[in-house]
């Protein structure tokens, strides 16, 4: 049996919240807003909530979802290594549409799939999604819709495609539903930019040009 809360009503929130966290503890699935679609997400600590992910969606564990983080100082706990100009660019524009692939803490006991020894973070520009984040911490999300098909914008379509595999639907109202996170791998000495998104390549080169592997290609990217 799913539950779905509407967040917009504040009495409903604080037990919106409560609940998704109870039921995330016991490895269960939660739908979301995130910055300008509905996520669906698990305790990233959970590899039976992860194995759920993946299933509920169809994906594979050769793709592992990315893992968001409630403020910048959880990033040092779950990535090694993170260098001086990825930092500077977590500090430009998170919360919000960049996503940083970097080193894993070979010390945690978690299993997101075949990422070898990355994980991709961010930090989602929603103020009910960092609010479940500082409840819980870290947490596995991927679009929650079919692997290969946009993710929904309201939680009427997420629900219509995810059904009752979902526990808890925390409904925000509906989002942009356009762009996805800029992706950049930091994960050495020089940066590079996987996928242009929200945040315009120009923006990040502004911030931490001299490090990029090549900022012309990276530029190019993005058109």
């Amino acid at each position: 049996m799913s539950h779905r809360f509407d967040c917009r009503e504040p009495a409903a929130r604080g037990n919106a919240l409560a609940t998704a966290v109870t039921s995330l503890a016991a490895d269960e699935l939660v739908v979301l807003p995130t910055d300008a679609v509905y996520g669906l997400g698990c305790d990233a600590f959970s590899p039976t909530g992860v194995d759920r992910l993946l299933a509920a969606r169809g994906g594979s564990r050769d793709r592992p979802p990315p893992v968001l983080i409630p403020r910048l100082g959880t990033l040092d706990g779950i990535a090694v290594g993170v260098g001086g100009a990825a930092r500077e660019l977590a500090e430009a524009f998170w919360p919000g549409g960049l996503t940083l692939v970097c080193r894993a803490q070979p010390s945690l006991d978690w299993d997101l799939g075949e990422a070898g020894a990355t994980v991709a973070v961010r930090m989602p520009l929603h103020p009910l999604a960092l609010e479940l984040l500082d409840r819980l911490g870290p947490m596995a999300v991927t679009g929650a819709g079919v692997a290969g098909s946009p993710a929904p914008a309201d939680c009427d379509a997420a629900q219509e495609v995810l059904g009752t595999t979902v526990a808890v639907y925390l409904d925000a109202g509906a989002l942009p539903g356009v762009g996805v996170s800029t992706i950049v791998d930091a994960t050495g000495e020089v940066l590079r930019v996987l996928r242009p998104g929200a945040v315009p390549v120009a923006e990040l080169v502004a911030v931490a040009g001299p490090v990029f592997a090549d900022p012309e290609t990276a530029e190019a990217s993005a058109r």
